[in-house]
């Protein structure tokens, strides 16, 4: 077995034990990297050096027995809406091609202290704005599994790296499924936890009310181990929640007894492929043969999700982007006549399509006259939603869907239809609107051989239900490599 194929978690203790050193791992992950990103494009930012620096270091700090956690020398890459110190982050947007920071986000600075080896900063739709990873400045990402097709978005760089084995683990953020729905396409598993489980100080906000960091990864348990060494309660972040617990390895036991799942009907009609439809199904049997039990029932206010998010998100968004104006940091535009002129050739030339769609979208919706019909009808509609998902979790203790309606599309099939393309989160945004925790896991591919994810929906708070079932269904089966990873294994690259 090579170094690259194995899980994050694996490599931990492999290094522990003395029988892999922290230089050989990155150095594994470089030459991938090499090998399969002038195909893939997970990567707008490779730390070289930096990452054969730190390994250096953090294996000095193994033998010494500083560092003894599971996460320890594992190289790992980072969606590029992050803040690293001292390394570029571009959110993939030309207005921050030059954007260098001070300081490094929470959750990132946790994965250091925990000895993981930053590889690099990876590709992403514009500001998080797509589900394709085809909206970045710096050029599409493409699924390993099929470089004809769309990774997902916006953590496709994330999913993309992890699948083609460019690295052990990532992080993404998510805010309307940016970290389910490229998973589910990617044939990996991405977590999106709980609101204010994580830090989200040093995330450049999309919608801040919606965006949470969250791991992916190969596996259920090494998504567990990086929750568990990200998961925090920091003061930085006015919306991060203290937990009484930020244990999640411990959930990763095979038993899924009595449990009670729920399969919202209005998840599984017109629009959802038939092949996803027949695998995700099939996945569910399995859980009700270990035990669980599975009931059909009606979620409610499903046609309103999209909606209610794109106005939400948008708004937000409007605001959050407000603060690129050329003055202290990013693009300004070479030509200007005055301070006015200034702001309008820098955002316009900054920004790309998509990004400014969303802004004029969230602009319009906040303005005199439109914000109680709109604005205020879409929070109204938020807490509906709510309400909804808790008269379900009262009675279940997890629900269970797609992740997407289709496996990864054609690269450019939903770029020219924006409408289509926001369509395609319609089972992941509503995660988000009520704050909830989600998980998807591969449970098949279709008649193209692409992956079919699994989504998983938990109550606040309940990851460690999710990460059991997941865990269950995951001992039936194995971890599948695409066929560009071991490709590139056996020489073939």
């Amino acid at each position: 077995m090579s170094i690259r194929s194995l899980t994050a978690v694996q490599l931990g203790k492999k290094i522990q034990a003395g029988e892999v050193t922290v230089r050989e791992a990155v150095e594994a992950s470089l030459a991938q990297i090499d090998s399969v990103e002038s195909e893939v494009h997970s990567y707008v930012t490779i730390c070289r050096e930096e990452a054969l620096k730190r390994a250096d270091q953090v294996q000095k700090m193994i033998d010494a027995g500083e560092l003894t956690g599971p996460l320890a020398g594992v190289p790992v890459a980072i969606k590029d809406n992050m803040c690293t110190e001292g390394v570029l982050t571009t959110c993939s947007s030309k207005i921050l091609g030059n954007f260098v920071p001070t300081f490094t986000a929470e959750a990132v600075k946790c994965l250091e202290e925990a000895g993981a080896v930053i590889l690099g900063k990876t590709n992403m739709d514009e500001f998080a704005m797509g589900s394709t990873t085809e909206t970045s400045y710096y050029g599409v990402t493409k699924n390993p599994w099929n470089t004809a097709h769309v990774p997902g978005g916006s953590s496709g760089g994330s999913c993309a790296a992890v699948a083609a084995e460019e690295c052990f683990c990532a992080l993404g953020s998510d805010t309307g499924g940016s970290i389910r729905q490229p998973s589910a396409f990617c044939g990996v598993v991405g977590m999106k936890p709980t609101y204010g489980t994580v830090s989200r100080y040093g995330l450049i906000a999309y919608g801040s009310s919606l965006d949470q960091i969250g791991p992916v990864a190969k596996d259920v348990t090494d998504c567990a181990a990086i929750l568990e060494t990200i998961a925090a309660h920091d003061e930085k972040d006015s919306t991060s929640i203290g937990r009484d617990s930020y244990d999640f390895t411990s959930a990763l036991v095979e038993d899924v007894k009595g449990m009670k799942i729920g399969i919202p009907r209005d998840y599984f009609g017109e629009g959802l492929d038939p092949e996803v439809k027949e695998a995700i199904l099939k996945a569910v049997k399995v859980l009700e043969e270990k035990g669980a039990v599975v009931e059909e029932f009606d979620l409610s206010l499903v046609e309103y999700a999209i909606p209610a998010y794109y106005v939400i998100a948008s708004a937000e968004a409007s605001s959050n982007l407000s603060r690129f104006d050329g003055v202290k940091y990013g693009y300004r535009t070479a030509e200007y006549e005055g301070l006015h002129n200034m702001y309008k050739k820098s955002r316009s030339e900054g920004f790309g399509p998509e990004v400014k769609r969303r802004i004029m979208l969230g602009s319009f919706v906040l303005s005199s006259g439109y914000y109680d019909a709109y604005y205020l009808k879409a929070l109204r509609t938020k807490a509906l939603i709510k309400k909804a998902f808790d008269r379900a979790f009262e009675k279940y203790d997890m629900i269970i869907g797609p992740a997407a309606p289709t496996t990864a599309p054609e690269l450019g099939k939903s770029l020219s239809d924006p409408m289509k393309m926001y369509l395609s989160d319609v089972y992941t945004v509503s995660v988000n609107l009520a704050g909830l925790p989600g998980i998807s896991i591969p449970v098949g591919r279709d008649s193209k051989g692409l992956p079919i994810g699994m989504q998983m929906i938990g109550d606040c708070y309940q990851e460690k239900k999710l990460l059991q079932a997941a865990y269950t269904y995951e001992q039936t089966g194995s971890y599948v490599r695409p066929e560009l990873a071991e490709a590139a294994e056996k020489g073939g690259r």
